[in-house]
């Protein structure tokens, strides 16, 4: 009777035991979880923070070297040309500025009222250009977009259309013109005579500080009896995008800010930011 009792009290210990082993066991593995969760936010933040922070350095680059909203914006200026690379412990963050206003806005062509010959043709011969079933502009005419990506619900727009247009056009305010100082060469082949080899040929010739006005580039010898409009045409920008990649060990983070510069205090703003796939990169040694 006591063998048998003093048993039973050994397999009560036993579960009692193995039993507090289940129960500690559970209670480290969810500590072990909350622990990886917290690590991943943490470095989470760590890489939303280097992100800002080369934002705020190209926000300040813009303010220092752009002063005049009345001069020139070019691609050969300070601030186009020295973007950084910093490097960081295990990473790095890459800056790049871009003029929004080097590419086509679409806003003129979502007036009530039909755009204007001169926008549309323009419009039609980007399409050309890249090789697309042209949408017609009086597609666009009366929408309200907020953002490029909604031209992806009207009709006619396929994935394919839009991917391929969309690193080209931007939707700016109905102010924003084309800025020829910072154009590529595709925009540049949409005005009136302008081959793709002689856009090439202007890119390659435009002063690295930009024309003074549209007119001392439509008199350049190159386009003189082609029959370029000025319209839609100008010289510089108030509105720039900055993306801004981060590397950190094997993570990866891109931040796109589109500011803008008040017309009349001067001030920048911050339109919007997009977090985004970031693209792919080779490793750096």
């Amino acid at each position: 009777m006591r063998r048998n009792q003093r048993g039973i009290a050994l397999i009560t210990v036993l579960l009692v035991m193995s039993l507090a082993l289940l129960i500690t066991a559970g209670m480290l593995r969810s500590h072990r979880l909350a622990l990886n969760s917290s690590a991943q936010q943490i470095h989470q933040l760590q890489l939303r923070t280097l992100a800002f922070a080369g934002e705020t350095w190209a926000r300040e680059h813009l303010r220092t070297l752009i002063r005049d909203p009345m001069v020139a914006v070019a691609s050969g200026q300070a601030w186009a040309s020295s973007q950084p690379q910093l490097r960081i412990d295990d990473g790095q963050i890459d800056v790049v500025i871009e003029d929004l206003a080097g590419r086509f806005n679409i806003s003129p062509l979502l007036a009530k009222g039909p755009a204007s010959d001169v926008m549309e043709q323009r419009w039609m011969r980007l399409q050309t250009l890249l090789e697309l079933t042209p949408l017609d502009a009086s597609v666009l005419q009366g929408q309200s977009l907020s953002d490029i990506s909604q031209l992806r619900v009207l009709p006619g727009v396929d994935s394919q259309w839009y991917m391929r247009m969309q690193p080209w056009i931007v939707l700016l305010g109905k102010d924003a013109v084309l800025n020829i100082n910072t154009a590529p060469a595709t925009l540049l082949a949409t005005l009136e005579g302008v081959t793709p080899e002689l856009a090439r040929a202007l890119v390659t010739t435009r002063p690295l500080q930009g024309y003074a006005s549209v007119q001392d580039f439509t008199f350049t010898p190159a386009l003189i009896g082609l029959g370029v409009q000025a319209a839609g045409l100008g010289i510089s920008s108030r509105w720039f995008r900055i993306t801004t990649d981060v590397r950190l060990g094997q993570s990866r983070l891109r931040l796109e800010s589109d500011v803008v510069r008040d017309p009349h205090t001067g001030e920048w703003h911050l339109l919007q930011r997009r977090l985004l796939a970031p693209r792919h990169r080779e490793p750096f040694v």
